[in-house]
């Protein structure tokens, strides 16, 4: 069978002092069949504002690096020289990501390899590979949300937002995996892939200024089956930025200032109300029953009957619950978890020390260790922090890789 081909794509603003070293983890990567597509982005009208001025100069450092590159095929798409930045609201990494990933799928064919990268990210030589291996061994799925970890660095504020942030995303991906929620994935543009086929067959990624990367999953998560697992990780930078609107740079920028209040620690007991609902799905083809949901579904949906126009068109209970599936999607789900939740920092302590002790009631390797953490929550101790972050990665890891074997 023939190899498939991997098409990088990569939205590049103000990367330059990372692009050498980017391009020397691709160099090294033991699989050797791929093109890079950099799609090197700002506003046009960033030249005229002498604030903005060294984020338009840096770009083209970044163009000048990727014209130099020759071990391997690079694609510049060029949305940053003077007249050929983004104009009106087409602009943000969103519209690069499609741009580039847009482009990779015009390349090639329907089983190569659209693998979506970030500039601050650390790849390891073998991920190539193994995400090409994963399209072979699971010729079925539709795409990949591959594991990811931040190493720390230098700066104790940087470490201290970042495994903060970290724990918020740790926290919703396992309470989302124990329900067995199809939407529990991890949004990290830096870390998905899917072939080229399923891109178009999908119509490919919404532009968004930013989070294009949890709606393009969440596409994926309805469309098929979505992969989890992979024993090679990637390593995203743990930095302050504000180059996009939310996100880990900006919850990291919002969290150093003291508010949580976007990326709050959930309760275990909230998601047991998500899978009350989704465990009524069945049972609402044939009657109307009260779920934990219902009344914030109305009032989302903006309608008393939230279930009775999907009878209409679903005649059949398994086709009625996927539609249903689909309604009551991840951005709903997250939705409806921010309307219950306490953001006071008393209150998220405790969160995060129930949901400690219930996943130690649930696992046997992890149980006394869980146990343990759970007593000594502190968000302002690095090394409570720490712990806490590596323990909830192997416990994560755990379960995906246990739900990738089914």
């Amino acid at each position: 069978m023939k190899e498939s081909k991997i098409f990088v794509s990569l939205p590049i603003l103000n990367e330059s002092e990372n692009i050498s070293e980017l391009l020397n983890s691709l160099k090294k990567q033991t699989f050797k069949n791929f093109d890079l597509v950099a799609c090197v982005n700002q506003p046009d009208e960033w030249w005229e504002r002498p604030e903005k001025l060294n984020l338009c100069i840096d770009n083209q450092k970044s163009i000048d690096i990727l014209k130099n590159e020759n071990q391997f095929p690079i694609i510049i798409i060029d949305k940053c020289s003077k007249g050929n930045g983004w104009q009106g609201k087409q602009k943000g990494v969103g519209w690069a990501r499609k741009l580039a990933m847009d482009k990779a799928a015009s390349l090639g064919s329907d089983l190569d390899i659209i693998l979506s990268i970030d500039g601050d990210t650390e790849y390891p030589q073998n991920y190539f590979s193994s995400v090409a291996d994963i399209f072979v061994r699971k010729p079925n799925i539709v795409g990949i949300a591959n594991p990811y970890y931040h190493r720390l660095t230098k700066d104790k504020e940087a470490n201290l937002a970042i495994l903060r942030y970290e724990i918020y995303m740790r926290n919703y991906a396992i309470n989302m995996l124990l329900i067995d929620n199809p939407y529990h994935f991890t949004a990290l543009g830096s870390a998905m892939a899917t072939t080229i086929g399923t891109y178009n067959r999908m119509g490919g990624i919404s532009p968004k200024s930013s989070g294009e990367d949890f709606y393009f999953l969440q596409k994926l998560s309805k469309f098929g089956e979505l992969e989890h697992w992979n024993d090679q990780k990637v390593y995203p930078a743990a930095r302050f930025s504000d180059r996009v609107n939310f996100g880990t740079g900006p919850a990291m920028i919002k969290g150093n200032t003291g508010d949580w209040s976007s990326y709050p620690i959930y309760h275990f007991k909230l998601f047991e109300k998500v899978k009350k609902t989704y465990d009524a799905f069945p049972y609402l083809f044939e009657k109307e029953i009260v779920t934990p949901m219902t009344i914030f579904l109305q009032n989302q949906l903006k309608k008393g009957e939230i279930w009775q126009p999907l009878r209409k068109n679903y005649k059949a209970k398994e086709q009625f619950a996927k539609a249903c599936t689909i309604l009551v999607d991840g951005l709903r789900i997250l939705q409806f978890l921010k309307q219950d939740v306490d953001t006071n920092e008393n209150q998220q302590t405790k969160n995060l020390s129930d949901n400690l002790l219930y996943f130690s009631s649930i696992s046997n390797e992890y149980s006394s260790y869980l146990k343990d953490l759970a007593t000594s929550v502190d968000f302002s101790n690095l090394s409570s922090l720490k712990n806490i972050r590596d323990t909830l990665v192997d416990f994560e890891y755990s379960y995906r890789k246990m739900k990738s074997k089914h």
